[in-house]
């Protein structure tokens, strides 16, 4: 068993090790400046991430202490049930008995010495502070899916002012047209102020969807830069942490199987 645990988790080590190089070259690249919209898609993708890390963390931890408890509980039965058989009779029964430790002992021993040497806090840290911004992330586009409906509304109802303007104005023309030559009506400005304050709330909306348009591409842009900023700087730690592990790991599981087999 400690044969093949220990390739196991040299060959994780190695994988670690590749994904390490290919995190270190998004260093080099830089985000577009065109903001990028975000749809619902990507938030579910962004929300399944969020759950597989979350998963990730949950089995790390159990990974390294189920082994520690199964030591423990292992360590305990022996206490309990190894019963020492002297087989010297002729000694004395006044004289102490040497109780000799079972040889499974030593190798429960020195594989609960090289669990508490592992690297594991590092690790455990790098995929909680992952899964943080990732969940920062999912929260950051709910917001921004949010400003981008408020837009789609305030585009609508700019539409549909526009369009009862357009309707109102086309029949108040229709019906000053005969009425331009009156005298009565000449240098009547009534009528024009009511056109001004009709086309002035359809241009207070246009200002309003102008001003949510650009604060969302504001937005947009800046969830973009922060994402992705602090998905360079995570993942390398991520990986250089797994990569370390794994690494201890495997070097943990090679040294149990030569306890082993000069016990045999």
């Amino acid at each position: 068993m400690e044969c093949r645990m220990a390739t196991m988790w040299g060959i994780m080590q190695a994988n670690h090790e590749k994904q390490l190089r290919i995190v270190k070259l998004l260093r080099s690249l830089e985000i577009l400046k065109s903001p990028t919209e975000i749809n619902e898609h990507h938030r579910d993708r962004t929300y399944q991430l969020l759950i597989v890390v979350q998963e990730w963390q949950s089995q790390f931890e159990k990974l390294v202490n189920n082994q520690k408890a199964y030591i423990k509980a292992l360590n305990s039965w022996l206490k309990l049930n190894h019963v020492p058989i002297d087989s010297n009779l002729i000694e004395k029964v006044s004289s102490p008995r040497r109780i000799k430790s079972p040889p499974i002992q030593r190798f429960l021993l020195a594989w609960h010495d090289y669990l508490e040497k592992l690297p594991h806090e590092l690790a455990s840290t790098a995929i909680t502070n992952f899964a943080a911004v990732i969940d920062t992330i999912f929260k950051q586009q709910e917001e921004e899916i949010v400003s981008k409906r408020k837009c789609e509304e305030t585009r609508k109802e700019l539409d549909r002012k526009t369009r009862l303007f357009q309707e109102w104005y086309n029949k108040y023309m229709q019906r000053k047209i005969p009425h331009k030559h009156d005298p009565e009506t000449q240098g009547n400005n009534d009528a024009d102020e009511v056109v001004r304050e009709k086309k002035f709330l359809v241009v207070q909306v246009k200002k309003r969807l102008n001003d949510e348009e650009e604060a969302y591409a504001s937005q947009c842009l800046q969830m973009r830069q922060k994402s992705f900023g602090s998905i360079k700087n995570l993942l390398p730690k991520i990986f250089r942490a797994m990569s370390d592990f794994s690494l201890e790991c495997s070097i943990m599981y090679s040294q149990l199987r030569s306890i082993s087999q000069n016990q045999n």
